[in-house]
Order: structure tokens, then sequence, then C-alpha cells
């Protein structure tokens, strides 16, 4: 069966649903109301979605289908006439309902879903093979294997809440220039993850690059990349609705259910930041035009893929981590445009969960157009994409902003002695005016972010 393109509308009465299901006859359609739960059905589409409050079939319902373009437009009326219905713009929320975050990262059945079947039970369904997908919402039996009682696999587990192995069985037959664990994924432990990590930056690091080839000494390129006007920067309390190519993106989403403790969960969070830093990177030196070697920014910049290195403590964990892969791979490697991705971070997060949304979808879409570095959206990007819709919180976010913003990443937190390094670059610098001072850049990262 396939899920059609579909929206969701309301007014405080109504909940209107549009489906564009076309060559169909309008004959066939089926469509089942109990609860907060609608089904349509008319063969080969087949929509299921579960809404925050109670729908009912009334004189004021409607079902219209016009053959000459294709969509179906259902009115239902509210139970509760003038309730709000949130987030009817997140799709993989209205198809995969929202459930407590307790418990261990694990993939599960909604709380409610005996409710679901119970109800969907007693829909009259012509078609028994549809009933019993809806019944079971179209997954197979989860039936535990008797075959194999114990793991005794080495492998270990990484990705989103660690739910993915064996991905990188093969890697050694990959060209995979990102995956710096080499043959060795599957079996390294988080510790050992982190140390290599470590041990991969200190050896990439150039100290030459960093005073000479790079952007600190010719730094006009830089603080033109700097003052680009980002459309992550805009700051509006509407944000535009997602467009076809996205809103197809939401629906190839895989249906997924987690189980997250308040731990896991800020560990989300923290990592979201990760990746919302690599994409502003690799947006700010392309000016948001990805190019071939963009997937490879992305990847090389975000911990998680390079290293498969997860779980960080701290912002300042996280930025470290960001800063000094910032300086030691990519083309310009500047303190600046990283102070300067920091506050994008900011920006995007302050938007909320739809905001946010977007960019992880352009994120997502440039790692799956990618032969090698797609397999980092299988095990991050999609997941990612359907947490931030069903179980992030835009409060939650709006903090982690203001935080983000303000956090001070002092120079000598990285590792490397940036500062000395800086001084002996403009002590060798031909001066271009007589008051030029070693304080250039102290005074010039203030008057640009």
């Amino acid at each position: 069966m396939i899920t059609p393109k579909f929206s969701c509308s309301q007014t405080n009465e109504t909940v209107l649903i549009k489906l564009y299901v076309p060559a169909i006859r309008a004959s066939d359609i089926e469509i089942h109301v109990e609860g907060r739960l609608l089904v349509v059905h008319v063969n080969p589409y087949f929509l299921k979605l579960s809404f925050p409050g109670d729908v009912t079939e009334d004189d004021e319902s409607s079902a219209n289908y016009d053959p000459s373009n294709g969509y179906l437009i259902v009115t239902l009326s509210k139970e509760v006439k003038g309730q709000d219905f949130p987030d009817l713009d997140l799709l993989s929320k209205l198809l995969a309902p929202p459930k407590e975050a307790v418990g261990g990262g694990i993939e599960v059945l909604d709380p409610d879903v005996e409710g679901m079947v119970e109800a969907a039970s007693s829909l009259r369904i012509q078609d028994p093979e549809i009933a019993e997908a809806i019944s079971n919402d179209w997954q197979l039996p989860q039936i535990p294997s008797s075959e194999n009682p114990f793991d005794l696999s080495t492998g270990r587990h990484y990705g989103f809440l660690d739910l993915y192995t064996g991905y990188f069985r093969h890697v050694a037959h990959v060209e995979n220039d990102v995956n710096q664990l080499g043959a060795n994924a599957e079996t390294m432990s988080p510790a050992e993850r982190l140390a290599n990590r470590e041990q991969k930056e200190e050896e990439k690091w150039d100290e030459e690059y960093y005073m000479q080839a790079a952007d600190f000494v010719n730094d006009e390129e830089i603080v033109e990349l700097v003052n680009w006007k980002a459309d992550f920067q805009e700051h509006s309390s509407e944000l535009s609705p997602l467009d076809e190519e996205e809103t197809q993106a939401v629906l190839r989403l895989p249906r997924k259910e987690y189980l997250i403790s308040p731990t896991q969960s800020t560990s989300l969070y923290l990592t979201l930041i990760s990746l919302l830093f690599s994409y502003c990177y690799d947006s700010r030196t392309t000016q948001q035009d990805p190019n071939p070697e963009s997937a490879w920014t992305i990847s090389i910049l975000t911990p998680s893929f390079a290293a498969l290195d997860a779980s960080p403590s701290s912002l300042s964990t996280v930025f470290r981590a960001s800063y000094r892969r910032a300086l030691a791979y990519p083309l310009y490697r500047s303190w600046l445009l990283c102070e300067r991705c920091r506050h994008d971070v900011a920006d995007i997060m302050a938007g909320g969960k739809r905001k946010v949304l977007r960019y992880l979808l352009k994120m997502k879409g440039i790692l799956d157009h990618h032969e090698v570095y797609y397999i980092y959206s299988k095990i991050w990007m999609d997941d990612y994409c359907v947490w931030i819709q069903s179980y992030a919180s835009d409060d939650v976010l709006l903090d982690f902003a203001k935080e983000v913003r303000s956090v001070a990443i002092p120079k000598s937190s990285i590792g490397w002695d940036l500062e000395a390094l800086e001084r002996a670059a403009l002590s060798t610098r031909e001066s271009d005016s007589d008051d030029e001072s070693e304080d250039e850049i102290e005074r010039m990262t203030p008057s640009v972010l």
C-alpha cells in the first residue's frame, strides 16, 4: 500500500485533510473514523492518522473527490468545538503518535496501540487484508527468535540511540574517506572511539596551515563568509510551510517510535547541536549551494559520523569536538568561522522543531545523494527527522539556543596553543597600517558576530 501525499489544517470546529490520490474511483473510497483515529483506504492508497483530539462524522462532515486534479478533501468535526490540534503540519507525528519518554532507547509500539487496534477492529472494512493491516499498523509481528538465545556477537552498537550495528562490516571494501575507525568500526567501544577520534585530530592538526595557508593571515575571504547572510539567520514567528519536495521526504521517513530516558534525551539534543554545526559550516562555505564536497564536509566535521562518537555530556564537549574538527580538516580553518557557525546553530534552534526539521531534511538530502555517505543518513538522519517532530520540545530547543549563543568557548580548551600561534602569525604579518596590533582578531570577532 502507498501512503498518499497529504496535508492537514483546522478551523475552530473542523479538521481538513487533503489527500492526493489520482486515478481512483470515488465509489471505492473507504473512510472510517473512531475517536482520534482516521483511516482512509482506496486502492492502492492507505492512510492512517491519529489526531491530538477526538474527531467525529456528523452533518458538518464531508468527503469530496475531484477527479480533475486527483485531490480528496475530507472534513471532520472536532468532538470538542474550539479545541486546538497542535502540530498538524508535522506529518510524521500524525502517522506515528508520540508516547511517554521512559526506559531505554528501543523501538516500541504506541502505548495507546491496543485502543487503536480495538477501534480499528470495530470498523467495517470490506477487504479482510486491509482490516488485518490496520490492526497491526502495517508492521510485521515482532516474534522473538529462540534459535539464538544468547548474543555472542562482538559487534558494537552506534547511531541514533545505539540502535544500529553491522553497517560497517565491509567498510574495508568501500571508499569511505570519512570513516576514521577503519575495519574496527564494528568492534571499538565508545571509549575507544573517542580516543581514536582525538588521536586522528592530533595527527591531522597542522599549525602552519592554521597560521599561513588558512584564513588567519589572509582573512578577507573568511570575513566575507562570516558576514554572508544565510536564510537560517532570519527570525520569523511563522515559518513557511514545507514545500512539496520536503513533504515527500517526510512521508518517506521510517515509521518509528522510541522509548527515551531523560539522559538519552539530553544526549540527543547535544548531538543535534553537532549535526547543525556541520551543516552550518558547509552552508556558509558554499553559500547554501551544496557542491560535490558537501557530503564529505558535513560527515568529516560530525564526530558521530566520522568516529561513531556520540553521547556528549555537555555543550563544552560538543563544541570542543566540532571546533577541533573544523580547525583540522576542511579548507577553511578559522576560529572566527567556528564562532559564526555556533551562532547559526542558535538561530536554527531558536526557531523550534519546525525550523530544525527543515535543515535536517536539507542535510539528509545532501547525504542521501552520495553513494557512500548515505549510510550516515540511514543510522542518524532518518531517526533525527522522526524524533524532532514527535519527541523534541520547542521550549527545550529555545533553552538550548540561548545556552549555545551565550556559552564561551576558550581557545585554550581546544588542546592546541592557538593563541600562541596567532601571536606568532601576527608578529610576522606585514602591516597594512601603523595602528595594527596583536589584538586585531579579538576586536574583529564581536564586530562581525
